[in-house]
């Protein structure tokens, strides 16, 4: 839909950000790597899903589609704004500064949040933040106090008549849980203030921010509790078909994800609302959107919600074309990035070229198998985006080390060269790439090993912790990673 100019950047969440209370922040951190990127001459920002996460701590795993993650807010603004004394954020508590240890930040950060809610008044701007926000804000506050109410456990499980939201149990909630709505509504606020001025000092730094939207819901999430009638559940509001991927040569069974899968035909009649106002109100916080799992735009796996595995499940057909023109024709021409990784056929490359969205090539993947790998960088169309490896992959230093002497050897004949740099070379391989994009992991900027992979999918254990710190984003690197970009006629155009 929108045709873009050739340009690099780097993939870093907001979690992995350094900060002095264990966890990324929209504060000062946030601030200073868009200064490292600007310097760098990088115009990308690439991040995750920045919806509140439930457990797992997964940013594609969130409670809102809508919402932004509290944990984001920086404490030393809500002092700043007067929410806070300085004594108050005084702790015992040691924080990593390489990892986020979630369970500690938690605590600690909503033992804050209650504080600085005691000290937050309503006002004028508040009343119209929740005005124009009341879509999603009133449905994700209600469900938060009610989570809580009820100990944690999924809408799914919650008394009757609130499960099925009746208009009489919504308003007796609402009336009862009063205090810890407005609690949840101030956060939103403050949230999203913080968002909009680093998302404003990126701007005028000519950094664009790559946003992610997963193409399904949680199915303990205010979206599917609000909006049942968009999902495949029956008359209890129990799922019918779950979501996931086919058997493939990683599993023999399949990836069962067990998210609610919608019902397009009913998302149809009713002109696809929902998408439309999701994708518009992300659009007002990022720049470009990366549609995570893009082949689920044109077919799903469907399967029984009773199975254990996805072996059982059938390929279903999504109505692709009338839902993009229908978001042409609502929102315009959308600057849209398609992951078409996995499970791709001539139909999802079809539908992905229909509407010139670029794909993605991830360089890790290429080497070994032959001059005909889709991801090898001389078989690219201009059109696509190139990555060492993704949010999901190990990093390019971990891969070489534990590679098989065919793909080292591949490697180094490609790149006619055998020397010690090689990561770097991987990057500079990406970098002269025709692809129009080239983003870089930032643990690949940092020439680092498995100990800073971000996410092993399949695992429960020790994902989405790593973090940067500010002593490793170096004048150093600032200066290879510039030069490289003016090489590569990759530099951010205000940077010439």
């Amino acid at each position: 839909m929108t045709r873009f100019k050739r340009a690099a950047g780097s993939l870093l969440h907001i979690t992995s950000l350094p900060s002095r209370y264990g966890i990324g922040s929209l504060g000062k951190a946030a601030y200073d790597y868009i200064d490292f990127l600007h310097a760098s001459g990088l115009g990308l920002w690439q991040i995750c899903p920045i919806g509140p996460t439930g457990a797992g701590n997964s940013p594609y795993s969130c409670y809102s589609s809508f919402a932004g993650n509290p944990l984001f807010i920086d404490l030393d603004i809500l002092q700043k704004q007067g929410f806070l004394q300085k004594k108050e954020l005084e702790t015992d508590i040691e924080f990593r500064k390489d990892k986020t240890e979630y369970c500690k930040v938690k605590k600690f950060k909503n033992k804050v949040f209650k504080k600085a809610y005691k000290n937050f008044h309503t006002d004028k701007q508040f009343e119209q933040f929740c005005d124009v926000h009341d879509m999603w804000l009133d449905n994700y506050a209600l469900f938060m106090a009610l989570k809580n109410k009820f100990e944690g456990k999924p809408w799914q499980k919650w008394h009757e008549d609130i499960k099925f939201n009746k208009p009489e149990a919504r308003k007796k909630y609402q009336h009862e849980l009063k205090d810890e709505i407005l609690f949840h509504k101030f956060l939103q606020f403050q949230f999203y203030q913080e968002w909009g001025d680093m998302y404003s000092y990126a701007q005028k730094n000519n950094v664009k921010i790559i946003g992610d939207i997963p193409i399904y819901v949680t199915m303990d999430s205010a979206d599917a509790w609000a909006n049942p009638e968009l999902f495949q559940f029956d008359e209890n509001l129990e799922p019918t078909r779950v979501a996931g991927v086919p058997p493939d040569y990683f599993s023999k069974t399949g990836q069962l994800w067990g998210n609610p899968l919608y019902d397009w035909e009913r998302m149809e009649e009713n002109g696809f609302t929902w998408w439309l106002k999701r994708i518009k109100h992300l659009m007002k916080l990022i720049d470009i959107i990366r549609i995570d799992h893009f082949i689920g735009f044109v077919n799903y796996w469907s399967v029984p919600a009773e199975d254990d595995t996805a072996v059982n499940g059938e390929w279903i057909e999504v109505p692709t074309i009338k839902f993009f023109n229908t978001v042409k024709k609502e929102l315009g021409s959308l600057p849209i990035i398609a992951e078409d990784l996995g499970a791709v056929t001539d139909e999802v490359r079809a539908m992905r070229d229909h509407f010139d969205f670029p794909g993605m090539k991830i360089l890790r993947f290429a080497f070994g198998d032959g001059m005909d790998h889709e991801f090898l960088p001389h078989n690219y169309p201009e059109n696509c985006v190139v990555y060492t490896g993704t949010h999901d992959n190990t990093t390019i230093k971990a891969w070489y080390e534990n590679a098989s002497k065919k793909e080292r050897k591949f490697l180094h004949k490609y790149l006619n060269y055998d020397g010690d740099d090689v990561v770097w070379k991987v990057i500079e391989l990406a970098f002269e790439s025709r692809a129009v994009f080239s983003i870089i992991q930032m643990q690949d900027f940092l020439e680092l090993g498995e100990e800073a992979r971000f996410n092993r999918p399949g695992t429960k254990d020790g994902n989405w912790e790593w973090r940067v710190k500010s002593s490793q984003l170096k004048e150093k690197l600032v200066k290879k990673i510039r030069k490289l970009a003016i090489k590569t006629n990759r530099i951010s155009k205000v940077n010439r």
